[in-house]
């Protein structure tokens, strides 16, 4: 990750929408799925807000990052138990000893990510599982996508088959961030016909309060979908695999 943006993060994980939606989204799916108590491991923390939120759900949780920022400033939050790791190799963890596995937007970063998953399902738990986000459509890849290191978006179709390589299933898959699809795909067009240059540090877009609150009752209305029937369209995928 970018030091930026890692830097962004910390100032937005609280209020910016999508850092918020998506946050409710997997507790949520923590509290239906795999109630704590228990492990989690998250590949990928950032700037830790998300294990801060687990562990406050009553779960034990640990993590690794590729940044030593990103492990320092978790651990000034009060996680100890944090390490810097390249994920594509062995995870440090006991096998089978963890209730979920943790991957928001990390397999896109990753040029092998049957690896990745390979590594996640060691620490997992026969009846546990690994909650995933990853952005969706190929057709959409743009410079954002590669400011922010990813190698590709994602098809259902291609999230699956990374699943099965590292022998796992999925139990379900859906879209979410439904309601910005549009913007995002005039954004993407405007990008590629007017060749808009940004700069080095991909930033997301300051809003108005107004409309991010709009955006968190967007998201709350979608969630509710999600929950009871999936979503078929969206900007990113999120997915549950088990063993």
């Amino acid at each position: 990750m970018d030091p930026g943006h890692l830097t962004e993060l910390i100032e937005l994980e609280d209020h910016y929408w999508w850092h918020v939606a998506k946050r409710k989204l997997v507790t949520e799916i923590l509290t239906n799925e795999f109630a704590p108590p228990g492990l989690i491991i998250e590949g990928g923390i950032g700037s830790a807000r998300n294990l801060l939120e687990f562990n406050r759900m009553g779960y034990e949780v640990t993590g690794f990052d590729l940044m030593q920022d990103s492990v320092d400033y978790g651990r000034s939050r009060g996680l100890n138990n944090l390490s810097v790791h390249e994920l594509s190799q062995p995870w440090p963890v006991t096998p089978a000893s963890a209730k979920a596995v943790i991957l928001l937007d990390v397999m896109e970063h990753m040029q092998d990510p049957v690896q990745l998953l390979k590594n996640a399902a060691e620490g997992l738990a026969d009846d546990g599982g690994i909650i995933i986000t990853v952005p969706a459509y190929p057709v959409l890849f743009s410079n954002w996508d590669r400011k922010l290191g990813h190698y590709c978006r994602y098809t259902k179709k291609h999230f699956r088959q990374n699943a099965k390589e590292a022998g796992l299933k999925v139990k379900w898959v859906t879209h979410w961030n439904s309601f910005t699809l549009p913007a995002a795909i005039l954004s993407r067009g405007a990008e590629r016909v007017l060749k808009r240059e940004q700069d080095d540090t991909p930033r997301f877009t300051r809003i108005p309060s107004v409309l991010n609150r709009c955006l968190l009752s967007c998201a709350g209305v979608e969630r509710k979908l999600i929950h009871a029937t999936g979503v078929p369209f969206g900007l990113s995928l999120i997915g549950v695999l088990v063993k």
